[in-house]
């Protein structure tokens, strides 16, 4: 017999009438309820999911200013104990708590108990190694069970954790984690990933060199590595105590507002800026979004069998959400491997067969996922039985309305009785989503259907006022609890200030378009900043410019992101080379391999042209949002002030290239 499935958020009603005596008619009377009465909803949440402390909280809200909400005072939570509370029941059953599969076919899994051994052996590794809370934890590490282990095990103590990804070049994460000055570093010294294996030995030794903060190696040994590095401790020994103080050990308490984690979201200038979520913030806004994106209890009768998917690297924000479905009690099904095969010889059609193999419920990846999946031609109803799919999770970037309706039609050719997308919008820079999905409501493809509950979300014109129906900066107007503490090491907040609070003082401007519709729905249309977004994956345009200025053949350089109104990504990169140096193949492979090798492969440009000049204001900056608008359609004169411009003249090579783009 299916479980019922009734909707989370339809669960969350019914409490909140049969405890609290509210009902709303609309969904919008519960969000304007929400986002008004900001301590009853959050407190209705903490009371929802049956949140413990061992000491009471002394306000929900106790100081409301953006930045420096104060959330929860007085109370202690742990995000691996929220896990954890769920193993018995899971386990008792018959569910697993991660299956794991990768290009190589090497199924694992792992049950509930096994993962609450796991983790307070590595837990107590990391203490043996001089790991205290506080200490700050870099990994470096694939898509795979050990990962997730290794952060449940530093929350359990209080560490805090930061990860990035293997595909991520020396100098891209060495920019990262030398900022906050890791203790100890976790990594693996190979990944196997389209259709090959790579090493990463060497660039482990790389690290450590580089980051001088830290004093041990806890190392994952895995076949693809060239070279045996000498570590400080092995993860298979690390892992693998089961003795008394094992059995013991439970996560410590830790104050609502302690660090959980740091991430990395870029900017347009600078280094990546490493912003620091707390523990109890993250919890809570988590369950919020959870309601939304509707991920229940594996073990519970409404959710009989739950087992939920949503493809990433460890390198981005999903991974995240990836792990938040343990804290719901959850089975989840992760892949580590490129999402079509090999670059020499790709098939879309992975996933599909991954997903009809694990028995999946949820299935989630980018926007630009299921885009290459229909330009593929990929045909769901020949991957398998699908039929166990429920829903279809998207983000990353604005999904077109093409897309989401080739998919549903795929999932019901294949079997599925139920086909709901989930599409939703946030962000790294707060670990949840502004806008998302709500079983209840109407789907129009190409948007998302609603503004999530406690996020006080506004589409402002140029005068700053609120509009529906067109276009505007998408703000929060009010605090949510997963905004962050702070940056590392940012004095006085400076940093954290100019990358939310200039534009709107108090206010939150995200740095996306939005428009809301008279009903609710929200249509992304992709940044409003020069920010770099490749399939979900922020990048500052400083970043590149590292990598490719620091050839010597390239004076100057200038990248833009086109991503807009649903359209694909179209990167492209303006050089100014030395006197004497062409634009040839052989320079063009340089610049690539030097984007490739510094940062990764997704960040390589759709095209790179050769200019005289990069337009550039008379501060010296870089001209780089007004060549974006230009590019996307706007006159000119509206775009950029030439009297404020050292080069006003440099503009005319962009308004033809413009104008050439326009008419193909």
């Amino acid at each position: 017999m299916s479980a019922p499935n009734t909707p989370q958020i339809r669960l969350y009603q019914d409490w909140l009438r049969d405890k609290r005596g509210l009902s709303f008619d609309t969904y919008d009377a519960l969000w304007r309820w929400s986002v008004t009465d900001l301590d009853a909803f959050w407190q209705s949440i903490w009371d929802y999911v049956g949140m413990r402390s061992p000491t009471p909280h002394t306000a929900v809200l106790a100081d409301a200013h953006m930045p420096g909400a104060r959330w929860f005072p007085g109370a202690q939570v742990n995000y691996a104990r929220e896990v954890l509370r769920h193993a018995d029941a899971a386990h008792a059953a018959g569910m697993p708590a991660i299956v794991s599969d990768n290009e190589l076919g090497e199924v694992r899994e792992m049950s509930w108990p096994e993962l609450r051994r796991q983790v307070a052996s590595v837990a107590l590794t990391l203490r043996s190694l001089g790991v205290q809370r506080g200490d700050r934890v870099a990994a470096y590490m694939p898509n795979v069970p050990e990962t997730m282990v290794a952060f449940l095990a530093c929350s359990s103590i209080g560490a805090v954790w930061s990860v990035c990804a293997p595909d991520m070049g020396t100098a891209a994460v060495v920019d990262r984690f030398r900022q906050i000055e890791p203790k100890l570093l976790i990594a693996a010294d190979g990944v196997h990933y389209g259709a090959k294996p790579i090493d990463r030995s060497a660039v482990v030794q790389e690290l450590r060199g580089a980051l001088p903060s830290v004093q041990k190696l806890l190392l994952l040994r895995t076949p693809h590595a060239a070279q045996q590095l000498a570590a400080d401790a092995d993860w298979h020994e690390a892992m693998a105590r089961d003795d008394a103080e094992v059995a013991a050990f439970e996560p410590e308490w830790l104050p609502f507002d302690h660090p959980i984690w740091i991430v990395y979201s870029s900017g347009t200038t600078g280094l990546p800026k490493p912003i620091v979520h707390g523990q109890g913030g993250i919890i809570m806004t988590m369950y919020a979004c959870g309601l939304h994106n509707d991920v229940g209890a594996s073990y519970g009768a409404n959710n009989f069998g739950e087992r939920f998917h949503w493809y990433s690297s460890t390198g981005w924000v999903m991974w995240n959400c990836q792990l938040s479905g343990l804290a719901f009690g959850t089975t989840i099904v992760i892949y580590d491997g490129h999402p079509a095969g090999s670059k020499e010889k790709p098939d879309w059609a992975v996933l599909w067969r991954f997903a009809a193999k694990h028995r999946i419920t949820f299935f989630g990846a980018g926007a630009a996922y299921f885009t290459n999946c229909m330009k593929a031609g990929v045909v769901a109803s020949e991957c398998g039985d699908l039929s166990r799919v429920r829903a279809l999770g998207s983000t990353g970037s604005p999904l077109s309305e093409d897309v989401q309706r080739w998919g549903t039609a795929q999932l019901r050719a294949a079997g599925a009785s139920e086909v709901w997308w989930c599409n939703i919008s946030g962000g790294t820079d707060f670990c949840g989503a502004f806008v998302g999905g709500n079983r209840e409501l109407p789907e129009v493809p190409g948007q998302m259907q609603c503004r999530q509950i406690g996020h006080a979300v506004e589409a402002w014109n140029e005068n700053g006022q609120p509009v529906i129906g067109e276009v505007g900066e998408l703000v929060c107007t009010r605090p949510i609890p997963s905004m962050p503490l702070y940056f590392w090491g940012d004095e006085g907040n400076a940093r954290y200030l100019s990358s939310y609070f200039d534009t709107y003082p108090g206010i939150w401007r995200h740095g996306d378009w939005i428009k809301i519709g008279e009903d609710g729905g929200c249509i992304i249309y992709g940044r409003s900043d020069a920010t770099i977004n490749r399939q979900g994956l922020r990048m500052g345009t400083s970043e590149i410019y590292s990598a490719v200025e620091a050839l010597p053949e390239v004076l100057d350089s200038m990248v833009v992101d086109l991503e807009y109104l649903g359209r694909e990504s179209y990167m492209p990169l303006f050089v100014v080379l030395r006197p004497g140096v062409a634009l040839d193949d052989a320079m063009r492979a340089k610049i690539n391999g030097a984007i490739k090798t510094s940062l990764s492969p997704r960040f390589l440009p759709n095209d790179i042209f050769q200019v005289d000049e990069i337009p550039r204001t008379l501060s010296g900056k870089k001209q780089e949002l007004p060549i974006k608008k230009l590019l996307l359609g706007q006159p000119l004169e509206k775009v950029v002030n030439r009297e404020a411009m050292a080069n006003p003249a440099s503009l005319g090579w962009y308004v033809e290239f413009a104008a050439r783009r326009a008419a193909s």
